[in-house]
């Protein structure tokens, strides 16, 4: 561990030389900054351990002489139970970051299996995630949504601006199952449906370059969820990136060029995630794998109404307080989820499937 904190320190200093030295650059500059600052709290701990180190030394030499070996054997001890915590500290300090921990998210969630009432559910996850958001001092802003006409989504696509937003809301990726009973339905029969959720980290133009020739920019009107016109000049667009065939549809914002930008962001979030997938065939060989086919057999976590249960099967976890659930309060989940991402990386138990099935209906 520590020839690997001495290599860090000397990009640290290399780090200090080079924006001493400053550059006409500036996104250089700006790039070069923010890995220095990503190191900051690792130096610190670094000078903080090697100093305990020394004073560790110090206090077993004192250990052979009579007259100070009570007070060194309790220091020694003292010491020693320091020493463990910041060597845990470190590891998890030298662990590889995503360097999109830190960005806003772009975040889809869709209807799966269960017409109508998973779209309710839909648009249950949409207040969940925004109200998280709110929570934490985060914007949510609405990006595009396909509304069902009753008060759900077939689709919404929105982002959460906030730092740390991916850090925290990528381990929601994946199939959400509801069991309760419809609105609609009168024998008080509980229902399974599902919605799914797709978590994907802003991307900036510079980091994947799209060819204009590899668009095909549509425009329409854009339309409400009864499907009359709510504008009359072709503002919505809609498009299509010929490579892979990723089609984008934006119709929320008054202009057509603010609809482009919008969608654009959204297509770049997607083929970054596809391309990021791509290179990480352990955890999933494409975009299909994050977000499944929508099946009630499959599931990431279960929102059982009549035990006010909610569950995610991946860590064991549950809560027994749905509605606070639903109203932001997601921490349980997300802390547990980054603590076994950790141990995974440490080489610990890792996020492997939880035989967790308390229910399949109530």
């Amino acid at each position: 561990m520590l020839d690997k904190i001495a290599g860090i320190e000397a990009r640290y200093e290399e780090l200090n030389r080079l924006l001493a030295e400053g550059a006409s650059d500036y996104a250089k500059v700006t790039e070069l900054a923010k890995e220095h600052s990503s190191l900051q709290g690792l130096i610190a701990a670094a000078t903080t351990y090697r100093a305990l180190l020394k004073d560790l030394e110090g206090a077993r030499a004192l250990l052979a002489d009579p007259a100070l070996a009570e007070l060194a054997h309790e220091e020694v001890h003292g010491l020693e139970a320091h020493r463990l915590e910041l060597e845990d500290q470190l590891r998890q300090l030298l662990l590889p970051k995503d360097l999109r921990d830190e960005r806003n998210v772009i975040v889809e969630i869709r209807a799966g299996a269960g017409g109508d009432e998973a779209g309710l559910f839909a648009a249950d996850l949409f207040r969940m995630y925004t109200r998280y958001a709110e929570k934490h001092s985060w914007k949510p802003e609405t990006m595009s949504a396909n509304e069902t006409g009753v008060g759900g989504f077939k689709e919404v696509t929105f982002q959460i601006k906030g730092e740390g937003a991916y850090s925290r809301l990528k381990y929601e990726s994946g199939v959400h199952r509801v069991q309760r009973v419809p609105s609609t339905e009168s024998s008080g029969r509980i229902h399974t449906s599902t919605a799914t959720v797709a978590v994907m980290a802003e991307v900036d133009e510079v980091e994947i370059n799209i060819p204009p020739g590899d668009i095909k920019l549509d425009t329409y009107r854009a339309s409400s969820a009864g499907g009359q016109n709510v504008q009359k000049n072709a503002t919505a667009v809609r498009l299509t990136h010929l490579p892979s065939g990723l089609v984008v549809t934006c119709q929320d914002e008054r202009s057509l060029t603010q609809n482009r930008l919008r969608g654009m962001a959204i297509l770049r979030a997607r083929l970054y995630e596809m391309e990021s997938l791509k290179r990480q065939q352990a955890e999933a060989a494409d975009r299909k794998s994050q977000i499944g086919t929508g099946e009630r057999s499959e599931k990431i976590r279960t929102y059982n109404f009549p035990q006010s249960r909610v569950t995610d099967h991946r860590i064991g976890v549950s809560s027994y307080n749905l509605p606070s659930v639903l109203d932001g309060d997601l921490d349980l989940f997300i802390e547990e989820s980054v603590a076994r991402a950790q141990a995974e990386k440490l080489g610990g138990a890792g996020l492997s499937p939880v035989a967790v099935d308390e229910d399949d209906e109530a």
